[in-house]
């Protein structure tokens, strides 16, 4: 237990992890969450993170975009257009947070697909579901940001709400990077549906 503000934050491995973008370190880390649930998330990190704010990716698991390539999302585009600016800029981190379809789970983003085939955007499919458009917390983000020393950062993201978590969680955001990958006709009222009712920067 290392987390200097929250002890239930626990770093359970490290090892070297080379990727087609470049050499990286990845962690394990695992924390209990104040309804008791366990949370996991894994790190990629490169280079040295003291100095200047790096640059900083909180991704959230999409189990269809990451690795089934889905055309529904830019969820795979994002990962890998933020694992490129990390390597191309030496230093980053990135922290991958097991909240698949906004924080529902794997078979309720499947159902919600299944509204959404029938005519809801990707937010009333959650709230038909009985969910909030976005149930996801940065909490445990922001304490895996702090146990790596890292206090200010250079937030790629789209989503005001990341910063704001971010910073609610004790984590300075001192710039926002636009994290646009373009759209395509799959995935253009998903993107439309998180600008209008999510708030996502266009």
């Amino acid at each position: 237990m290392n987390n200097t503000s929250a002890t239930r934050l626990e770093k359970v491995a490290e090892a070297d992890f080379p990727t087609q973008f470049g050499a990286f370190r990845i962690f394990g880390f695992r924390m209990r969450s104040p309804k008791g649930l366990m949370e996991e998330a894994v790190v990629l990190k490169m280079g040295e993170l003291a100095g200047e704010p790096p640059l900083v990716r909180i991704h959230s698991q999409c189990l269809t975009g990451d690795v089934f390539h889905s055309l529904r999302c830019d969820c795979r585009a994002q990962l890998d257009a933020a694992l490129s600016r990390i390597a191309r800029e030496g230093r980053g981190v990135l922290v991958y947070l097991v909240q698949e379809g906004r924080g529902i789970g794997l078979g309720n983003k499947v159902r919600a697909y299944h509204l959404q085939d029938d005519g809801h955007d990707t937010v009333e499919a959650n709230l038909a579901l009985g969910f909030a458009a976005d149930d996801r917390s940065y909490d445990l983000a922001a304490g895996i940001l702090r146990e790596l020393g890292v206090t200010s950062v250079r937030l790629m993201t789209n989503n005001p709400k990341k910063r704001a978590g971010l910073e609610q969680a004790g984590v300075k955001v001192d710039a926002l990077e636009a994290h646009w990958v373009g759209e395509s006709e799959h995935n253009a009222d998903y993107l439309e549906a998180k600008r209008l009712k999510l708030g996502h920067l266009p």
